[in-house]
């Protein structure tokens, strides 16, 4: 086995995080719609009294913070994806990017809901031409933004491979591979639930202005506020729970952790044991397990051995023999 200095067991967490993407890009613009509207929605919900209209304005204003968030989160990855003292790399940016959001967004649900309940005891004049001029405006744009981010083309990653082997049986490596999808994009995520909240909530302010227009059920409008708000409530805890998964390094699903545990030994009697897998980032992940086996090998082997779709890209192997 070569003999290696401090220097060689050294390599790279980058994972081309330094490279800005097209989600940063089209996240900026998503920004600067949101915001003008989020002025326009919150002023004409005020002016024409329509508790819908102004939910939709309060949540686009938690939107456009949200999105500055999201966008703070690609540029700061970026910056700081070459410190070396983030252990595996900036991935987990994103996660905190999209948990913050996912809170925020539940507390402008909350918010929603108290307005509308609010509305229902002590109810006012709606002006119902002008509200559904800027609620179908509205709805436009967050179809517009909806469009932008689920367009962004997807990303290549890249993990960059070195392995290095010791004595004790220990391989760190990674896998220089593309991977596709948005995975554990929790930020990107977050922005686009943020959309779809907005989406959602114009057209609830919609069809509650056009009852109140034509039907005179004016109890619509504060109605379909808490129905939103509800349904956003729902959205933002699942993405806290997902990203909270991440940020804990909670075991990833059985499904890739034994398709990992069968590709290492297949065709052998080899044990794997005491395997852990983990998402270090968006569509990265890191493991370490200990081989147990008859006939031990360099660590080096079982690492080739982890299929590259599993995008396993940080790996710790311990080698030990049967029985030793």
């Amino acid at each position: 086995m070569p003999t290696l200095n401090g220097e060689d067991w050294q390599h790279s967490h980058v994972f081309d995080q330094d490279r800005r993407n097209s989600g940063e890009t089209r996240t900026l613009v998503v920004v600067l719609v949101t915001v003008v509207m989020m002025v326009v929605e919150i002023t004409a919900g005020l002016v024409y009294g329509s508790m819908a209209l102004l939910a939709d304005g309060l949540h686009m204003a938690s939107h456009a913070l949200a999105l500055g968030i999201a966008l703070f989160a690609y540029v700061i990855s970026r910056r700081l994806a070459t410190d070396r003292s983030f252990s595996f790399g900036v991935g987990k940016i994103n996660s905190v990017a999209g948990y913050t959001s996912a809170v925020l967004l539940l507390g402008f649900a909350l918010l929603m809901a108290t307005e509308s309940v609010e509305r229902l005891v002590n109810p006012v004049p709606i002006v119902f031409n002008s509200a559904l001029v800027v609620a179908v405006l509205g709805l436009l744009v967050n179809g517009f933004c909806a469009w932008v981010l689920m367009s962004t083309p997807h990303d290549h990653g890249h993990g960059h491979g070195h392995e290095h082997d010791d004595d004790d049986g220990h391989a760190h490596g990674g896998d220089h591979d593309h991977h596709h999808g948005h995975g554990h994009d929790h930020n990107l995520r977050a922005a686009y639930l943020h959309v779809l909240a907005d989406a959602l909530t114009s057209l609830l302010a919609i069809v509650a202005l056009l009852a109140g227009k034509y039907a005179g059920a004016n109890w619509m409008d504060p109605a379909m506020g808490i129905v939103g708000a509800v349904l956003v409530a729902r959205w933002s805890w699942g993405l806290i729970r997902s990203s909270l998964h991440v940020l804990l390094d909670r075991q990833v699903d059985a499904a890739r952790t034994g398709e990992l545990a069968r590709a290492v030994s297949a065709g052998s009697t080899d044990e794997i044991a005491d395997l852990h897998c983990w998402c270090i980032g968006h569509n990265l992940y890191a493991a370490e397990f200990a081989v147990v086996t008859d006939a031990p090998r360099a660590p080096a082997y079982y690492k080739a051995r982890i299929p590259r779709h599993l995008k396993v890209v940080h790996v710790t192997v311990e080698v030990h023999r049967r029985g030793g």
